[in-house]
């Protein structure tokens, strides 16, 4: 079947998986499932464990196993996080879809989670497909308004090969940053996770493998929602 979907939008039965009733539990299994793997356990032994001991659905599990980060892979990602007023003048690279799409789930009033590297990241995931939503639009202007302001040298945007419509999605990239001139470079690539970890640039994105492997990273995403989507509905399991 097509997808007809016009909005990122709130999952159906979001409200109750992660409104005020469920926060305490999801808290909990976080950071019952950080201290895990702080102990190298494993995280499918270790998650089905604390979703088990917290009566967790299986939406609920995939949110607390991507805010969940032992203490120290914490202090590591924090110590290569680079400050705003650090990006004037240098190289930034983006891993487009990653960053995307959480500033539109923000736009469309669906669930964002703080995790405790101090990321946000939503509970969806692109794989083999992205649709542009009516939010598409507004948050590449977010984005990029809030990036411009920090004044980079030039940033490139890299999209995955294999997702469906990476090349529509690139001439949006490339048609606002004409309007507007911004110094965006929009590359279609195969594995872009492995190109933006071993990648000279500040990085942009939320992903914890290129977290933990980059030279430095911006958190892009949080600050474009905490400047530009007031009232976004983010669950703190930051702890």
């Amino acid at each position: 079947m097509p997808d007809r979907r016009r909005h990122r939008g709130p999952h159906p039965g979001d409200r109750e998986r992660f409104g005020a009733g469920a926060v305490a539990a999801l808290q909990s299994a976080t950071t019952d499932l950080s201290w895990l793997e702080g102990r190298g356990y494993a995280l499918p032994s270790s998650l089905a464990l604390v979703g088990n001991r917290y009566a967790l659905t299986k939406r609920q599990r995939l949110a607390v196993s991507r805010c969940a980060a032992s203490d120290e892979a914490v202090r590591k990602r924090r110590e290569r996080e680079c400050a705003p007023e650090r990006i004037a003048g240098q190289r930034v690279w983006i891993d487009g879809y990653n960053l995307l799409t959480s500033v539109e789930t923000a736009m469309s009033g669906a669930v964002l989670l703080h995790a405790r590297d101090g990321c946000y990241r939503d509970v969806a995931s692109v794989h083999g497909s992205y649709r542009c939503v009516e939010e598409t639009l507004p948050a590449i202007l977010a984005i990029g308004l809030e990036l411009a302001a920090m004044r980079p040298a030039a940033c490139r945007w890299l999209l995955d090969r294999p997702v469906s419509n990476s090349g529509r999605l690139k001439t949006l990239l490339l048609e606002a940053a004409g309007s507007h001139g911004w110094p965006w470079q929009v590359d279609v690539v195969y594995g872009p996770d492995a190109e933006l970890a071993a990648s000279e640039a500040i990085v942009v994105t939320a992903d914890r493998v290129v977290l933990d492997r980059c030279r430095g990273w911006l958190n892009l995403a949080r600050r474009t929602i905490n400047a530009r989507v007031p009232g976004a509905w983010v669950v703190d399991l930051s702890g």
